[in-house]
């Protein structure tokens, strides 16, 4: 480690589906945050620990903002909003392709009271013309100061860099937090629930992706070195049951050959994946579920 090494924890703050879990994978270089075209599907925060011979940069990746409407929704915002006590620098991620709403203009009234710089992070820029993105950023500037604004595409790697080095720049000299082989704060079994997770957002359509929960029950190898994971899928009702198992355990199937892959992709080994579907009624709005589910709030 250099005598000028620096680190610091860096926030992704913004509306759902802006991008923030594809820019965190983006710099990680490989999936540590799932991800789906649907709202809210980051649920927990989640730490990518970005290191170099020079640096370490612990992002926290946070759950959508966005107007809860059961105890789970409310978790996610308070969890979204406890970086700002916890980070030296925050990344307000907006999407270019999309107009400045009430949301924004909530986190905003937010960001005006932090005491650390906030970075202005337009996403999606390959979606939208260059003229559209002069309007974005003085729209934007318009309704607070920035300490920096960086027009990016998460999913094409554009200017992530350059974002880096801004980032670097705000950094002072710090203790390195982690080890360098590590990079994120969540235990394998939590990135195996949510592989599960994403794999049935991506399938299913409807209230269903917002009202499962996964869990993973176990984890052990085998005499032959094969690692057997237990995974429970809990929904809310017992159609939702229904259309999780699918006509003759078809969509299972498919939702534990999907997740398979990334899980060995994952833990470079072959794995046997074993899923069940349980049905927990509104354990949404049950403060004893969501906090065996994993769902508890930072104490303030």
């Amino acid at each position: 480690m250099t005598n000028n090494f620096k680190s610091g924890f860096v926030a992704i703050l913004g509306r759902p589906n802006v991008g923030k879990s594809t820019f965190l994978n983006q710099v990680m270089g490989q999936k540590i945050a799932i991800m789906s075209d649907k709202p809210q599907t980051t649920r927990n925060k989640i730490m990518g620990i970005y290191t170099t011979p020079e640096e370490q940069i612990v992002f926290i990746d946070t759950p959508g903002i966005h107007k809860p409407h059961n105890a789970l929704g409310d978790f996610m915002v308070q969890a979204a909003y406890s970086t700002l006590r916890e980070c030296d620098v925050v990344l307000f991620m907006v999407a270019a392709d999309e107009p400045r709403s009430t949301g924004e203009d909530m986190i905003i009234d937010r960001l005006k009271r932090a005491e650390v710089p906030v970075i202005l992070v337009i996403n999606k820029i390959d979606k939208v013309h260059p003229d559209r993105l002069f309007e974005k950023v003085a729209d934007y500037t318009e309704q607070m100061e920035f300490a920096e604004v960086v027009p990016i595409s998460a999913l094409q790697g554009s200017n992530t860099d350059t974002l880096l080095n801004i980032l670097t720049d705000k950094l002072v000299q710090g203790p390195k937090y982690f080890p360098d082989d590590q990079i994120t704060d969540h235990p394998e079994r939590f990135i195996v629930s949510e592989m599960v997770r994403e794999k049935i957002l991506l399938l299913t359509r409807e209230e269903v992706p917002h009202s499962i929960a996964v869990v993973t029950e176990s984890m052990k190898r085998d005499e032959f070195d094969k690692m057997h994971i237990a995974v429970t899928i809990y929904v809310e009702r017992k159609s939702q049951k229904g259309i999780i198992l699918g006509k003759g355990g078809s969509m299972i199937k498919k939702i534990g050959q999907l997740a398979r892959r990334d899980i060995e992709l994952m833990l470079g080994d072959k794995v046997y994946l074993e899923t069940w579907v349980k049905v927990k009624e509104d354990w949404r709005d049950k403060k004893i579920d969501l906090s065996d589910f994993g769902y508890v709030k930072d104490e303030d």
